[in-house]
């Protein structure tokens, strides 16, 4: 019985949904991964096949700080962020959210393929 109870919560969580917003420069896959998802003109939003579903303009990216970034992009069901560069506090903010912080340095398209593989 215990072996299927296992077996359960392994699909249970494999099927997890994975939502990516990579913080970018651009509009496009093509464009670089900013500095810091905070002040990050644009996050585009990939499921978890890597299929870019969403290009947001930050809102929050004129001062607001991370803060408001991470519970804005946690309402929209992400569970990971990419940026070049977070902090300590900001990265600790997201995990109480579910949120994984992930440093890559290139093109979005890039940093989504090293998430998924990751995973």
């Amino acid at each position: 019985m215990s072996v299927i109870f296992f077996l359960l919560c392994s699909l249970a969580f494999a099927g997890e949904k994975v939502k990516i917003a990579v913080a970018t420069n651009d509009k496009t896959p093509g464009a670089s991964v900013s500095k810091q998802a905070g002040p990050s003109p644009f996050f585009l939003l990939f499921d978890g096949k890597g299929k870019l579903i969403e290009v947001i303009d930050n809102p929050y990216k004129e001062g607001e700080g991370g803060i408001a970034v991470n519970d804005f992009l946690a309402g929209k069901g992400v569970t990971v962020v990419v940026a070049q560069e977070f902090g300590s506090r900001i990265v600790r903010i997201m995990k109480e959210k579910g949120i994984r912080a992930i440093s890559f340095k290139g093109s979005a398209e890039e940093a989504v393929k090293k998430v998924l593989q990751a995973k």
